[in-house]
């Protein structure tokens, strides 16, 4: 008779069909990273079909495989790398400008009300002029180049971070300020060890607005008027009357756009745990 340790019982028991624990991880890790990216593959399956379908011949569409074939011909004559890097600099500085201005004066009318007072009519004049408009008094003063781009970007990013810097600044907890009286600490002392530590996370969320804002304006003065970048890359393509290299960057501009995102995302995370957050 045999026993349930004999080499047929064991070849006549079922497979349970269960798998390790680690294999189950890493499998629902693995689909949970995925995830996100079906609706946008989806998508670009739906505009492949139609381009090579109803609009096929088109003159102004091209299907996402012919986009992938130009983006690769642009990144192996090196184009790419050259607009995409002036794109990122003109960007980087001009957010570095407008952040620092912007977080500075966020502070102090943040922490004296008079001075808000003072500045609201001027700040409420000048926040809602178009970033754009001053493209014209840029090029008249700076010519066409770097500094004419970033100097549109800094005015862009200065306003967005002067208010949400502000408001910051406005809610910090009053017994904080108290201390920093009664320990006879400068405004400059106070703002760098009081203020600055305490709107921190809340200063992350205006620099990621900045960011986005920064890349956004920077692509729409190369389209406009500056003959550099990734905005300057596209309009030539379309003026060419090419439109798979004007779709492929377009797309590689929305990547970018995600990077930069996705890494000012990983710099806050990481301050936040230097500051002792909980993950």
């Amino acid at each position: 008779m045999l026993d349930d340790h004999t080499p047929s019982a064991e070849y006549g028991k079922r497979p349970s069909g269960r798998v390790g624990p680690g294999l189950g991880r890493h499998g629902a890790a693995a689909r949970a990273l995925l995830r996100p990216w079906w609706f946008p593959s989806a998508l670009l399956a739906l505009f492949e079909l139609y381009t090579r379908t109803l609009a096929k011949g088109s003159d102004s569409l091209a299907p996402p495989s012919a986009a992938l074939r130009a983006f690769a011909g642009a990144f192996t004559d090196g184009s790419l790398f050259q607009a995409t890097a002036f794109t990122l600099a003109s960007a980087a500085l001009g957010l570095a400008i407008g952040a620092t201005l912007g977080v500075t004066l966020g502070i102090a009318l943040g922490l004296s009300k008079r001075a808000a007072r003072l500045s609201v009519v001027t700040v409420e004049m000048l926040r809602p002029v178009p970033s754009v408009a001053l493209i014209p008094l840029a090029m008249l003063v700076f010519g066409f180049g770097l500094r004419m781009e970033f100097s549109v970007v800094a005015f862009a990013t200065f306003w967005p971070m002067l208010l949400l810097t502000q408001a910051a600044v406005a809610q910090v907890d009053a017994r904080l300020l108290e201390v920093s009286q009664v320990l006879g600490l400068s405004p400059l002392q106070r703002s760098l060890k009081i203020v600055l530590p305490a709107i921190v996370p809340r200063l992350f969320i205006a620099l990621r607005l900045g960011v986005a804002v920064s890349l956004v304006v920077a692509v729409t003065v190369e389209i406009a008027a500056n003959p550099n970048g990734m905005g300057y890359a596209m309009m030539i393509a379309q003026q060419s009357l090419d439109p798979a290299l004007m779709l492929a960057w377009l797309g590689w501009i929305g990547v970018v756009g995600f990077a930069v995102n996705a890494a000012a995302l990983r710099l806050q995370r990481w301050v936040a745990r230097r500051m002792g957050a909980v993950a």
